[in-house]
């Protein structure tokens, strides 16, 4: 296969997690026989200081030239002013406004490796298998806003169409695992929930009543994920309570540094990136955890090339790679390798 993927390292600890991924991708390329041709391009902070923007022209062009787009992180110290005009957040949400990835997949699944990792009791861990499927360009964080010295305003809007159409990717990821879809929504008091939840209900209702919903409100779920997460298996979410949850979701891997995503749009077009962000703390160290950045580029691979026996490969990599006790400085702090290491020991495996 000949492939064109777009990389944006960003800033922080993306460009070491994104160079991992990339020696992982040659071997890949090598053992299976394809050809991928790799654009780097500027995005989030580093874009700002460069061009004045985190999304610039030059970058939206080879994004929309790509098969798919592997993004390293964004953000950190020196662009953290909340009022200021140009923020590489606003980069995030330009881009997947304008790609149209609307499903944020996140896969939340316990490593047996790592259980004593996690501040929950193993007892609760085991068998934690959870796809979250979020709505990515609606609701209130692309809503109308106003700020001024002594007043600000949200909105948060939800259409029919957007709902259905979220609906559908967690119902095509729950016919083949569970046939079951957890909805999350706050409909005792946000109209856009009593939205979310007629409209979920009757879309399964006409088109796949072999799928069964339950619906939870937010609070709820927040003390269900950590009291019951064997339980859980596709979840739907709006924007916001999908970001929220995924975050919380993280505590049950041992290591938010484990966790991949997936932002999809049509064609099979896909935005990949781990959920840990730019983490300025250890930037520069050589130890932050290249997996979910990894991991991520296994998402690519299934999701928009179609390649599911290199995903497969990489994933089963990662796990001979723990099962051998090689772990990173957030994995074990008394026996840990370096970034490049562990990049190292990935690719060694494949």
């Amino acid at each position: 296969m000949k492939a064109t993927i777009t990389l944006l390292p960003g800033d922080g600890i993306g460009p070491e997690v994104t160079d991992e991924a990339v020696k992982v991708l040659r071997v890949i390329e090598e053992k299976f026989h394809h050809s991928f041709t790799l654009n780097n391009a500027l995005f989030g902070g580093i874009a700002i200081d460069q061009t004045g923007s985190p999304y610039p022209q030059e970058t939206q062009d080879l994004c929309k030239q790509a098969d798919a787009v592997l993004l390293g992180a964004v953000g950190g110290p020196k662009w953290s002013d909340p009022r200021a005009k140009t923020r590489p957040e606003k980069g995030l949400l330009d881009m997947r406004s304008d790609l149209g990835v609307y499903a944020n997949l996140r896969q939340i699944r316990t490593y047996p490796q790592l259980i004593d990792n996690s501040p929950i009791k193993k007892e609760y861990l085991e068998g934690v298998d959870i796809i979250f499927v979020r709505e990515l360009i609606g609701g209130i964080y692309f809503g109308e806003k106003e700020r001024r010295d002594d007043y600000a305003k949200d909105v948060c809007e939800y259409s029919t169409s957007e709902i259905e159409r979220i609906t559908d990717v967690a119902v095509k990821l729950s016919q083949q695992r569970k046939k079951k879809i957890i909805s999350i929504d706050k409909a005792n008091v946000m109209a856009t929930s009593q939205l979310w939840r007629e409209v979920t209900t009757k879309y399964l209702e006409d088109n796949f009543p072999e799928i069964e919903i339950e619906h939870m409100l937010v609070d709820a779920a927040t003390m269900h994920l950590l009291s019951r997460p064997a339980d859980f298996d596709v979840v739907l979410a709006d924007n916001l309570f999908g970001d929220i949850l995924t975050d919380e979701a993280s505590m049950l891997t041992g290591s938010i540094g484990m966790i991949a995503s997936a932002c999809l749009g049509d064609n099979n077009f896909g935005v990949y990136e781990p959920i840990h962000g730019s983490a300025p703390d250890i930037q520069g160290k050589a130890i932050a955890n290249p997996c979910g950045m990894i991991l991520s580029l296994s998402m690519l691979l299934r999701h928009s090339l179609d390649l599911n026996e290199e995903a497969i490969a990489i994933e089963q990599a990662i796990h001979n790679v723990l099962n051998d006790g090689i772990f990173t400085a957030d994995l074990s702090k008394s026996n840990s390798v370096s970034t490049s290491t562990m990049g190292d020991k990935i690719a060694q495996k494949i």
